[in-house]
């Protein structure tokens, strides 16, 4: 199974077959030592009832059998070590229901929602995108403005230009309305999500090298994690991490699963493997804040609730009245922790084409196993590995480019969400119309 799941992600199964050997061997040895260690113990009950001299004899016999059970503890323990350390470097076991192919061209959209406004000449792309799927569009006679020039040029509440002198590529300033829109997006999700039953925390911003290395594979999130020079600390790219790490070496009681969490954060990350994809404007940026749902499961559950999350983030989408496509992510295109994920991806018709917007994650056991936590269920005298389920709830930047693309007007000016209207009232300065207005000059 795990070969064939790493042959499905394009990744050389060596390491997988030098796992198993070692599996083997590991469970060759334990039997030794377990046979060891009953003979020490058979001999050790029979001492007490001996004569002096059988006595004597058989204290020998118990401290020689307890140094060759050392010896074979000791190698049980570098075996096991080595072992764990390969399984450790290897992705997860991908789902049967995952499609393969070696990248995101082999990515399966599975159903749309929402009205797509499509710019006439882009229809053939469109319907290229939706692969069959029953999606309604309307057609408009004109290219909206990409999200980056919407922003700073006829909206002028963003600045990457001068963000870029002061921090360089891929940061930002937002100005007045657009701030604020961020706010309500944040109010309206953990709102969403919080009257679901998830527990609200903002979570550490930064974890320690041992744990960071737990909950993710280091090696793919290279381009990605800032390191704190100096320090054993690297910035968080979503409060995934940090809320995967709440229960680090411990053990939970089955009766307190599903436990469900929403974190807001800010994410920081280099894009440094972005190469020039996105360069310009607020999509693809180094830090942003992120509304991000978490849960730890009982592994016969998580399968549900990964359809929960996923539920949960398309309802959010859905009030904001964006048009999506939901995309089942192919086999190498998934990242080392997940099992299976979907991806919800709203269209930007100035781009004509879908973007993520939303990730949703099985990691079934895999952060668990490196995070060492358990579940501990006395009613069925079992233990085992908790399952870790992730999705975005809301990342605000990249919602916002949606918004800018999808309710522009042919003037410029961009209509405000109707589900965001009744947070901003909540704040008194915020935008009460609503459109936000093309400015002048």
């Amino acid at each position: 199974m795990l070969i064939e799941s790493l042959r499905k992600r394009g990744i050389d199964p060596t390491l997988a077959e030098k796992a198993v050997q070692l599996d083997r061997k590991w469970r060759s040895v334990l039997q030794e030592a377990e046979k060891l260690r009953h003979e020490h113990n058979v001999v050790s009950s029979q001492i007490p009832k001996l004569s002096a001299e059988e006595r004597k004899k058989r204290i020998e016999e118990a401290r020689a059998l307890l140094a060759v059970l050392d010896s074979k503890e000791k190698e049980l323990k570098e075996i096991e070590e080595e072992r764990d350390n390969l399984l450790r470097a290897l992705p997860n076991l991908v789902h049967e229901s995952v499609p393969v192919g070696p990248d995101d061209s082999y990515n399966v959209p599975i159903k749309v929602w929402g009205k797509f406004r499509v710019y006439e000449k882009d229809l053939d792309g469109f319907l290229s995108q939706v692969n069959g799927l029953n999606a309604q569009y309307e057609l408009i006679k004109f290219k909206p403005t990409p999200h980056a020039d919407e922003l700073e040029n006829v909206l002028k509440l963003g600045n990457t230009v001068k963000a870029s002198e002061v921090a360089g590529s891929r940061f930002y300033y937002l100005f007045d309305d657009i701030v604020w829109i961020e706010q309500a997006l944040i109010m309206y999700a953990i709102d969403t999500i919080t009257s679901k039953g998830f527990s609200l925390v903002v979570p550490p911003y930064m974890l320690r090298g041992e744990v960071i290395q737990s909950v993710i594979d280091l090696d793919t999130f290279k381009d990605a994690i800032y390191k704190i020079e100096g320090e054993d600390l690297y910035l968080i790219a979503t409060a995934e991490h940090p809320i995967a790490s709440l229960f680090f070496k411990e053990e939970i009681e089955a009766e307190r699963l599903p436990l469900k969490f929403v974190g807001i954060s800010p994410a920081f990350r280099k894009e440094a493997g972005a190469a020039n994809k996105d360069l310009k404007g607020i999509f693809r940026v180094h830090q942003f804040n992120k509304v991000e749902q978490f849960i730890f499961s009982l592994p016969e559950d998580s399968w549900k609730f990964h359809d929960e999350l996923l539920y949960n983030a398309e309802q959010i989408f859905q009030g904001l009245e964006l048009p999506y496509r939901v995309v089942n992510i192919a086999s190498g295109d998934l990242g080392a922790c997940a099992a299976k994920k979907y991806d919800l991806e709203v269209w930007m018709p100035a781009q004509a084409k879908f973007r993520e917007m939303v990730s949703c994650s099985n990691c079934t056991d895999w952060q668990a196993f490196r995070m060492k936590i358990r579940f501990v269920d006395r009613k069925k005298n079992r233990k085992g590995y908790v399952h870790t389920l992730n999705s975005t709830a809301v990342a605000t930047t990249r919602a916002i480019t949606a918004i800018l693309e999808n309710n522009q007007l042919e003037d410029g000016s961009v209509v405000i969400p109707r589900v965001l209207r009744s947070y901003l009232e909540r704040f008194k300065n915020a935008p009460k119309d609503v459109i936000l207005p093309k400015k002048k000059g």
